[in-house]
């Protein structure tokens, strides 16, 4: 309330500050002021009032220039004041449609025909009104006077516009032709409409013309009385019934829109109006009546719907003359008119057809209504399409809504909108029904709203579990949140409903938003109260489990088994009997959703203590064996049932299936092929049907010829296939205790040469990798663990082995991990190693910490109290060969004990910090460049976004960077110069660390050229000099014979800052590097270069001599330096005496031997270099 009183005051006052009279340049202020409230319009109706008559005063003063005196609101003089202003924009022609609408003529035309629309609803006659008449008498009885011939013929016009004002212009026409002093004009209106209508032209005006004589009919029947239109019933409906056949409507939904309107409208024109007695009332009209309603109304009213409105004997006798009112013909042609558009393929045109069958019903007998209803049941026939049981819902929604579906009728529209809550047609890779659904939801929520709760109870037994079936398990989450919305509506309305104000908490529009939620949590509540339970299984088992969407049909599967705890028997012997034979079925849906479900479901009887019987277990053991014999991996959906298989081979693996041993070793091989299947999806579910399965079976039983499953997938890992390298990687990861100890060392030693990169280029695998570092850590978790299943210690005899050789051949190889960057057509695949690498490190970190500190209590437990000096001794002994070791601690992560506190506090122990903001986290980085254990390898990283190519990225980390070189936080200059040059010295050593690797010593230079437009690295006095050459140096090694334009532009622009120096001893060596680069073989890097002299020569003019600089930028200027490439270095040379360089110098620089450079050039079309380059960078 305070934030509205505030917005209040505030619009007021800039209400009040504006101007009564204001120039046409100020008129966009207030309609910015306007725009600000057009969502909160109530603000501004106590100050309309004062809006409008300014804004009035202006419309009298133009329309005073006009010639027109009347300047009264709001009076019946103010019609011809309308008019003449709806003249003078008409007639405006608009330069361009852009005129149109920068100067709201559009918008005026729209505001003069609504202020007609109630101006014409004057109660005189509109003659007198017209000043014009008074020079003209010859007008007959009910002739139209000259105003409302220009009104007319204004609308006319405006009927074919593509705007608002067509509908704007039928309302005008229907207010305006509908006054009893109008005959004449409406009678001309209606031929007029009649020549329009039986000469269609295929023309896009004619179209637009067409939709506005359509939509003034409507208005006009909608607004006019029975008695004026019963004479033009018959041509207009004449006119509409040849249109709505015709190819123009077929194309045009909104004409067939249209149309449905004028037709229910003509039907209504040709029934008298009145009220139905047979008409079901769910209330009376009294409220004392309501309250005192007894539950002994009699049966016969309950269940004929009869009016509990007492009825006097003139109501008596209209009852009984409802039988005897005659009904035209025409109006059977409307009604099956309006039938054939519940079956229209547009929405809209199905929804005004649907409100026409409710709104003529509600005027024909009793049983002609029986009649539509059937009429209307018909759309529900198997053959029908989707359009025409939505229209059929919709028709039905309007019937009840209406009180024209008596209760006893219910029970044969009942199955129908049960049926219609599931519908769902399969079209190819989709369905189609969701319109359907949500149309059933809304007639089952109008059957709340409009039955008594007496008629009402039975039926909404038989709905609500099928509404709640929709609600849980719809695919879609509209129908989802209809059918909800509608069982709400229900038990709001119809009483005491059982359980039903526990479901409705439940299955609310929030919860049911996520189908996952929906599924797995809100169906199992539900599920608990009698009567939901099998329908909802029933709904899965025959219409989820084999949906088209596979993500449906896993969640289904998932689904099922959540409900298993609530009836195990009736799972075990009716639904898992059901699903086993589908597993086989021909169609790839059924047969993958059914294999999920049979896994599920025997693991969630397990789960609720349920045995099996053998029988059972027999037949859902060849459930695997069946599908291969039936070769069901092969063609289509191949790849799907092997997702499911193996999730169902981890399913009885959990359970502890009894298993042939054939079996067993079928199902071992059927993993391993899923292990080798390039499929990353299929390879994560075999390796965990493969973890649970070698605990079930191999480990727990001695299987026959599975004793050298480890050497097996040791072999593997050096397969040519990249594939069968993953998935073999991943196996050993996941493999038990048992089958490693044998191998431990083999199996460590194979694995950490698997994570480095491979040697030979067609064999490498980002993939690869990551699978050896993941399996590799698990293997270590695994090796270490504190007990085994038997109790006994893991590697008794071999354990300080096991942890030295987890310190230094594993620890080593997820550090050499950390440097894997390599990028191939997908990027930086590299990441995906080094990623896995960290959490590697980390959980090595916490194994050798844990096993450091057992060790010491272990020793320290078994010394006797009384030998001091042989637990020294030990002590001593245990501390020379400590397992995490400061030399290790320093390796990970550098030499922090010094440095604890304040690492601390740049990265504090807290879970909530957003370090994948680049801005929160850049910051904190680059605070860890102040110390020298750090600073470089940070940097390494550091340039790399300063000079990548994602800007929100690279402005994040050079504002960080910027900031903590000025040393904003300290305010202290020493420290800044400290840091400026403590960054420069880290910088030469990554260009020389880093010597030739692209990958970062271009963002390095890219770094440099923005820290130098920064003035960084140019102000540090003697320290200065020494990092200009160091860079120099760096760049003549880095640019020679460098086809990278990023970094050839790079270096052309630090040697530009370099040269530009003054007093700098680096400044000519710069000078000439650049100025080789003007016989570059690529036409923009001699140009690129050619701009970076001229801008060194403008700054620094000690490098040429003063008389030659005139010369030297004239040259530089007004050579084509993209242009012949020998002309080029005629002009170099030149460049070069000026500048009194050597020129045995350039020959050094540009890398060519003087006897090359003497011999003419073979190549004389540099245009084939280029390409060249063009092709070698990808492009």
């Amino acid at each position: 309330m305070a934030a509205m009183a505030e917005d209040t005051t505030r619009q007021k006052e800039e209400l009040d500050g504006l101007p009564v009279e204001e120039e046409d340049d100020e008129h966009g202020s207030k309609e910015r002021v306007m725009d600000k409230y057009q969502e909160q319009g109530q603000l501004l109706e106590p100050y309309l009032e004062t809006i409008v008559s300014p804004l009035m005063f202006i419309v009298r003063s133009k329309t005073i220039e006009l010639g027109c005196n009347q300047v009264l609101p709001h009076q019946v003089s103010d019609l011809e004041l309308a008019v003449s202003l709806l003249e003078k924009c008409h007639y405006t022609k608009s330069v361009s449609s852009l005129r149109q609408e920068s100067t709201g003529e559009m918008e005026a035309k729209c505001v003069m025909l609504l202020w007609l629309s109630i101006l014409v609803l004057v109660p005189f006659d509109i003659s007198s009104v017209d000043t014009s008449i008074t020079s003209n008498t010859n007008l007959g009885e009910h002739e139209p006077a000259p105003l409302v011939l220009k009104i007319i013929g204004f609308s006319k016009d405006y009927l074919a516009n593509a705007g608002p004002m067509r509908s704007i212009s039928a309302l005008v026409l229907s207010k305006l032709l509908t006054r009893p002093d109008m005959p004449k004009a409406f009678s001309s209106f209606v031929d007029w409409t009649h020549e329009v209508l039986s000469s269609v032209v295929d023309d896009a005006m004619d179209h637009f013309r067409l939709l506005g004589v359509v939509e003034a009919l409507t208005s006009i029947f909608k607004s006019g009385g029975r008695n004026l239109l019963l004479d033009v019933v018959a041509k207009v409906w004449d006119d509409t019934a040849l249109l709505i056949k015709s190819s123009y409507a077929a194309r045009s939904p909104l004409l067939r829109k249209y149309l449905m309107k004028l037709t229910q409208r003509i039907g209504f024109i040709c029934l008298p109006h009145r009220i139905p007695s047979w008409r079901y009332v769910s209330k009376t009209t009294s409220l004392g009546e309501n309250v005192s309603l007894s539950a002994s109304r009699e049966s016969d009213q309950d269940s004929y719907g009869t009016n509990v409105v007492d009825c006097g004997s003139d109501k008596t006798s209209s009852c009984l003359q409802d039988e005897d009112i005659d009904v035209p013909e025409i109006v059977e042609e409307i009604i099956e008119m309006l039938l054939t558009g519940l079956r229209d393929t547009d929405t809209v045109v199905r929804w005004s057809a649907a409100k026409g069958i409710g709104r003529i019903t509600s005027r024909l007998t009793s049983a002609l209504s029986e009649e539509v209803l059937s009429s209307v049941l018909e759309l529900f026939s198997p053959g029908e399409g989707d359009g025409s049981w939505h229209g059929g819902c919709l028709a039905l929604a309007e019937l009840a809504r209406r009180g024209l579906l008596l209760p006893v009728s219910l029970p044969n529209v009942v199955p129908v909108v049960a049926k219609a809550l599931h519908y769902d047609i399969r079209r190819g890779p989709h369905s189609v029904g969701s319109h359907v659904r949500d149309a059933a939801a809304y007639v089952c929520w109008a059957f709340g709203r409009a039955y008594y709760h007496s008629d009402m109870r039975n039926i909404l037994d038989q709905l609500a579990p099928h509404l709640l079936t929709v609600a849980c398990y719809d695919r879609e989450v509209n129908c989802r949140r209809a059918a909800a919305a509608a069982f709400q509506e229900n038990v709001g309305r119809q009483g005491n409903y059982p359980h039903g104000i526990d479901i409705v908490n439940t299955a609310d529009y929030f919860s049911l938003s996520s189908r996952v939620h929906s599924y797995t949590h809100v169906a199992v509540f539900i599920a608990q109260f009698e009567g939901y339970l099998y329908p909802f299984a029933e709904e899965l088992l025959y219409n989820k489990i084999c949906h088209w969407d596979k993500g449906l049909r896993e969640l289904a599967a998932e689904a099922l088994s959540a409900l298993v705890k609530y009836d195990p028997v009736y799972f075990a012997d009716s639904v898992l009997e059901t699903l086993i034979p589908c597993t086989l079925s021909s169609d790839l849906c059924m047969r993958h959703g059914a294999t999920l479900a049979v896994g599920e479901l025997v693991l969630a009887l397990h789960q609720c203590d349920y045995a099996l019987s053998s029988e059972k277990q027999k037949r859902v053991a060849a459930v695997v064996p069946a599908i291969e014999k039936a070769r069901l991996y092969r063609g289509k959906g191949g790849e799907i049932m092997r997702l499911a298989v193996s999730r169902f081979i981890e399913c009885i693996s959990l359970v502890r299936l009894s298993l042939t041993e054939k079996i067993k070793r079928s199902l071992l091989e059927t993993l391993n092929e899923n292990l080798r299947h390039p499929n990353s999806q299929i390879q994560d579910a075999a390796v965990k049907a493969l973890k649970e399965f070698v605990l079930a079976y191999l480990v727990a039983h001695d299987v026959g010829g599975t004793s050298d499953i480890t050497s097996k997938y040791l072999l593997l890992l050096a397969d040519q296939n990249v594939a069968v390298r993953r998935g073999s990687a991943l196996a050993i990861g996941v493999l038990p205790y048992e089958l490693l100890a044998k191998r431990w060392r083999d199996v460590l030693t194979k694995l950490c040469s698997c994570c480095a990169i491979e040697d030979n280029p067609d064999d490498r695998d980002a993939e690869a990798r990551v699978n050896a570092v993941k399996g590799l850590v698990s293997v270590c978790e695994k090796l270490t663990q504190d007990q085994n299943s038997d109790g006994s210690r893991p590697l008794e005899e071999d354990y300080m082995d096991l942890i030295l050789l987890i310190k230094n051949e594993v620890m080593t190889s997820l550090l050499k991990a950390l440097d894997d960057y390599s990028v191939d057509n997908r990027g930086d695949v590299g990441s995906w190693v080094r990623e896995a690498a960290m959490d590697g490190l980390e959980r090595c970190t916490y194994i050798l910490c844990n096993r450091a500190s057992v060790g010491l209590t272990e020793i320290s437990g078994e010394v006797e109290p009384s030998s001091e000096l042989h637990n020294s001794d030990l002590v001593e002994n245990n501390q020379s060969t400590s397992i995490f070791d400061a030399n290790l601690a320093t390796t990970v992560v550098g030499e922090y004990a010094s440095k604890l506190e304040k690492l601390e506090g740049i990265v504090p122990e807290k879970t909530d910090l957003k370090w994948t903001v680049p801005s929160f986290s850049y910051p904190r980085f680059v605070q860890l460049l102040q110390f020298s254990c750090y600073s470089r390898l940070v940097l390494s990283g550091l340039v790399i976004s300063i000079g990548g190519l994602q800007e929100s990225l690279r402005k994040a980390s050079l504002s960080a960077l910027l900031d903590y070189l000025q040393a904003v936080d300290i305010g202290n200059e020493d420290e800044r110069k400290s840091r400026e040059y403590m960054l420069s010295t880290d910088t030469l050593w990554v260009l020389q660390h880093y010597r030739k690797c692209d990958r970062v010593i271009i963002p390095t230079l890219k770094t440099i050229e923005i820290l130098f437009s920064n003035k960084i690295f140019l102000n540090m006095e003697a320290h200065t000099t020494a990092f200009l050459a160091g860079v120099l140096d760096s760049l003549e090694a880095e640019l020679k014979g460098s086809r990278d334009f990023s970094k050839l532009y790079a270096g052309i622009a630090i040697l530009g800052y370099v040269a530009s120096t003054l007093e700098s001893p680096g400044n000519v060596q710069a000078f000439s590097h650049l100025l080789s680069f003007l016989g570059h073989r690529y036409p923009k890097i001699r140009k690129a270069a050619a701009e970076q002299v001229y801008l060194v020569l403008l700054q620094n003019g000690d490098l040429v001599n003063e008389n030659k600089i005139e010369k030297a930028l004239e040259i530089i200027s007004e050579t084509c330096w993209d242009g012949d490439l020998e002309a080029s270095r005629l002009e170099r040379l030149q460049l070069y005496d000026m500048a009194g360089l050597d020129a045995e110098l350039l020959r050094k620089l540009s890398g060519v031997p003087k006897k090359n450079r003497e011999r003419k050039p073979t190549a004389s079309d540099e245009n084939a270099s280029y390409s060249s380059l063009v092709g070698s960078s990808g492009f």
